[in-house]
């Protein structure tokens, strides 16, 4: 396992060891004695997002403070081209931005760390995720604001062609003083 830091505190790129042989490729996708160097929280609950159309945009969802929402995702099929916003005011990395392409075929992990917004659109169609959450749903503490405000910018690959209601009528990300 490589772990790869970003510009984001405690935000990481983990790539595993894969196996690859005429049979196809096998890797460990879950060791929790490893991922423990990245976070000391526990698996809690496991999600998946399939996707059936080519962009299609979830997010940016997040819980607020206190969180303790802490999210592995993989692509398992397909593309998705990622982005990342670090949302904890007392954070070196306050309001910075990772955007990262997940790839199947490559398999690597991303772990998006309590107190960022994250949203994705697919690059493929029939995208499928897995995510592995720290902390479980909590509907009164999540959040979630429009893919296009203006505070973060984000150079999108493609406008979006599906967007669940929620996230149409998301509000723009407003960050008070």
């Amino acid at each position: 396992m490589k772990i790869i830091n970003t510009n984001i505190k405690d935000l990481k790129i983990i790539k595993f060891n894969r196996i690859i042989d005429t049979r196809g490729i096998f890797f460990r996708n879950f060791c929790d004695r490893e991922l423990k160097s990245i976070t000391k929280r526990k698996i809690v609950q496991s999600n998946v997002s399939i996707n059936k159309k080519k962009f299609t945009l979830r997010g940016f969802h997040y819980q607020k403070s206190p969180s303790k929402e802490g999210k592995f995702i993989t692509c398992i099929t397909g593309k998705i081209f990622n982005v990342t916003i670090d949302l904890r005011k007392k954070s070196k990395t306050y309001l910075k931005l990772v955007k990262i392409r997940l790839l199947s075929e490559k398999n690597d992990i991303m772990y998006i760390p309590p107190g960022c917004a994250n949203a994705f659109l697919t690059l493929e169609k029939n995208t499928i995720i897995h995510y592995l959450m720290t902390d479980y749903f909590k509907p009164k503490t999540y959040v979630s604001f429009n893919y296009n405000s203006k505070v973060i910018k984000v150079k999108w690959p493609a406008k979006p062609a599906v967007i669940s209601i929620k996230d149409k009528k998301a509000k723009k990300l407003f960050l008070s003083k």
